[in-house]
């Protein structure tokens, strides 16, 4: 004779066998599905590890030659970068450092088309904001002016509010346009930090504008000392 814990214990057996008959494929598919995440997820940050160390290596060889000033191989490597690892970081810099090789070296039209790529492909704002200020610097000096201030529109990451506006001014005072430069100029010395040694560049720009702008707190401080 069955016990009460003989059918109770049936009657779990049961009531597991009708649930896995009811829900068992769905219970299978679930679990595989979690598997299939979790090995996409190992496999995909191993395989950004891999990018990254790889890129990262090639980053050092393109800096060496940088230093050696070996712009064939500063180009040959950046080729490769750019076509194996463009999102990372490494292809990035790679491009911001191989365009300073290039336009040294002469190469300006080579320079101006791998800051155009690293203004297109960057990642990171800030990435092409530089990219773009650089670009602009070299289009102004070609006196392309309204292409150097295109780029410039689009300059737009967060800090760099400062410098775009002062070479913004430095494109204006190119094309002859002082009063704008001068406003340009005073946009640039109100959002660089008082402590940054650049501001006094900017300073002495507006200077020789006619548009010292007023002494700071610190300046002032000076003054009365002096007067003292």
């Amino acid at each position: 004779m069955a016990t009460h814990l003989d059918l109770e214990e049936q009657e779990q057996l049961d009531a597991v066998k009708q649930f896995w008959k009811r829900y068992g494929n769905l219970v299978t598919w679930l679990l595989i599905a979690v598997l299939v995440a979790y090995s996409g997820w190992t496999g995909w940050n191993w395989w950004q590890r891999e990018q990254a160390i790889q890129a990262g290596a090639m980053f050092d060889e393109l800096d060496k030659a940088a230093q050696a000033a070996d712009g064939d191989k500063v180009a040959s490597v950046f080729s490769d970068l750019k076509s194996r690892y463009p999102k990372t970081a490494f292809a990035q810099q790679g491009g911001l450092l191989a365009a300073k090789v290039q336009a040294e070296k002469g190469q300006i039209d080579v320079a101006q088309a791998t800051l155009k790529w690293v203004a297109a492909n960057a990642g990171e704002a800030e990435y092409q904001t530089i990219a773009r200020l650089r670009l602009a610097g070299l289009l102004l000096d070609n006196k392309k002016f309204d292409e150097a201030l295109k780029q410039l529109d689009a300059a737009t990451a967060t800090g760099f509010e400062a410098l775009v506006a002062d070479r913004r001014g430095d494109v204006l005072m190119a094309q002859g346009k002082a009063d704008d430069a001068k406003a340009s100029y005073t946009k640039a010395w109100q959002a660089m930090d008082a402590k940054t040694e650049y501001r006094q560049l900017i300073e002495a720009k507006l200077t020789a504008l006619g548009a010292a702008p007023p002494a700071t707190t610190a300046d002032a401080v000076v003054q009365t000392g002096v007067a003292k």
